[in-house]
């Protein structure tokens, strides 16, 4: 990735900005309509285009809840619309300005299903759906856009695989520490380190958002409990294991080379052992949950380990997309120790955490991508370039918002909290990835990286709050 000085995006390039700003408009729009925050304030405001006799002020205050979307609703237009003067302005392609043209000729048909919403007719889905059409128009002119402004690299010819490599001299090798005492200081950390904790408290927080959305008789101290030290333990499990199987490919990469399997800190045999004891206690405790927990456990550490380290990883571009269902799984996981099974929550968190994945990782592919090369692994910014990569992120992380509005739709518990965190901490990311389009640099992508997680643990905060308020 380029280290070019940050260009300051000018007027010029207020496009994306009005583009952005709208997209954000119309989710808020969306994820306030589907939260119950806005099913009762609908109820107290049946009129249309204000309450009452359709020109009344609300008698209840939560109706203002319901005029406050109306008049958004009407702001948001004047957005889409101005968005729509400014492609033509701008000079966009014919592509960025159907986009925006199709927005606007449905917003209209949006109010007017809007109107009928209010007068209580059951068409709160297509007014959802056709939402969800408008927030794509939007967010796929801004991707056209940007990758037209921004894109200008051609990915060069790769090979996949980590077997047969070239040597690599320009890896530094880490220094260890000789003396027995700071020896053994470093020996306690590295095998914490094997156990990946910084993957640790955003998983088990997957977990605890699909508990608390299931609720119920089965949301005991000891399930919980059980099933998050379990997830810990499993996590930790899979990430040793990962150690193990990477150890040589991770000494040919600078983020990498100084993982204690690498370094020879830890041996292979202890850390086999360290690996299998933590996943036998992590089943033993999902077991005492219920059986259902315990099987997709081990189908979580096998994933992992197996799977996603052994066959994905090293040998298709498409790694990140489909590994993500290991972070998915949590959410299954969650949700099972719970009720006892797979249910449609569980499923739509999963959802959400399987679309985020490539909109999260990829932005460290794009930091890391001269290692990731160096070790033979077909990332996507290796092997399809790194404007692909960019618009890919911006897809996924449209992708993951619609996710997040169908979850808010389906979970009752859901209201005011994860409709305010979604919608600012979504547009944190995104204004981080329409930066990350212009600088191109390690530091947008790591800022993209951090905007990421902080996307997703706030707003799985956000879901375990708004589900025990309840």
């Amino acid at each position: 990735m380029g280290r070019h000085p940050s260009p300051v995006v000018t007027i010029p390039d207020r496009f994306p900005a009005v583009l952005g700003a709208t997209a954000m408009g119309v989710y808020l729009l969306l994820i306030v309509g589907a939260t119950t925050s806005l099913t009762d304030a609908a109820a107290a405001c049946g009129g249309w285009p204000a309450c009452g006799d359709g020109y009344a002020l609300p008698a209840a205050r939560v109706g203002w809840v319901a005029l406050g979307h109306r008049v958004l609703a009407a702001a948001v237009g004047v957005g889409v619309a101005a968005a729509a003067v400014l492609a033509w302005h701008e000079r966009a392609s014919r592509r960025v300005r159907a986009a925006l043209v199709a927005a606007l000729v449905i917003y209209p048909v949006q109010i007017g299903i809007g109107a009928f919403v209010a007068g209580g007719d059951a068409v709160g889905s297509l007014h959802l759906l056709v939402g969800v059409a408008i927030f794509g128009a939007v967010l796929a002119a801004l991707a056209w856009w940007l990758e037209a402004e921004t894109g200008d690299d051609a990915p060069e010819g790769f090979e996949p695989g980590t077997d047969d490599l070239p040597p690599v001299e320009d890896v530094p090798e880490p220094a260890l520490p000789t003396a027995t005492v700071p020896r053994l200081r470093a020996t306690a950390a590295a095998y914490y380190r094997l156990m990946k904790p910084r993957l640790m408290w955003l998983l088990c927080l997957v977990a605890a958002a699909a508990m608390a959305l299931a609720g119920g008789s089965g949301f005991t101290p000891y399930a919980v409990g059980a099933t998050l030290v379990g997830g810990a333990l499993a996590i930790g499990a899979s990430g040793t294991f990962n150690h193990v199987l990477e150890r040589d490919v991770d000494r040919r990469m600078q983020r990498t080379n100084d993982r204690p399997l690498a370094t020879d800190l830890v041996p292979v045999s202890h850390a086999l052992a360290f690996g299998a004891s933590l996943a036998a206690v992590s089943v033993g405790l999902f077991w005492s949950v219920n059986r259902l927990t315990a099987v997709l456990g081990v189908t979580a550490i096998l994933f992992y380990s197996v799977v996603y380290t052994l066959v994905l990883k090293p040998n298709t571009v498409q790694n990140t997309v489909l590994g993500g269902a290991a972070g998915a799984l949590p959410a299954l996981i969650g949700w099972a120790a719970v009720t006892g099974e797979v249910g449609g929550g569980g499923l739509l968190l999963a959802a959400m955490i399987f679309l985020w994945t490539p909109a999260h990782f990829y932005n460290l592919a794009l930091a890391y991508k001269d290692d990731y090369e160096r070790g033979g692994f077909p990332m996507m910014p290796v092997v399809r370039g790194e404007t692909t990569t960019r618009r890919h992120i911006l897809w996924y992380l449209g992708a993951t918002l619609v996710a997040a509005v169908a979850l808010a739709a389906a979970a009752e518990p859901l209201g005011a909290l994860y409709a305010v965190v979604g919608v600012a901490v979504g547009g944190v990311f995104l204004w981080t990835v329409v930066r990350l389009h212009y600088e191109q640099t390690e530091g947008a992508a790591f800022r993209a990286f951090h905007a990421s997680n902080a996307y997703l643990g706030l707003l799985l905060f956000a879901v375990v709050l708004d589900a025990l308020v309840v």
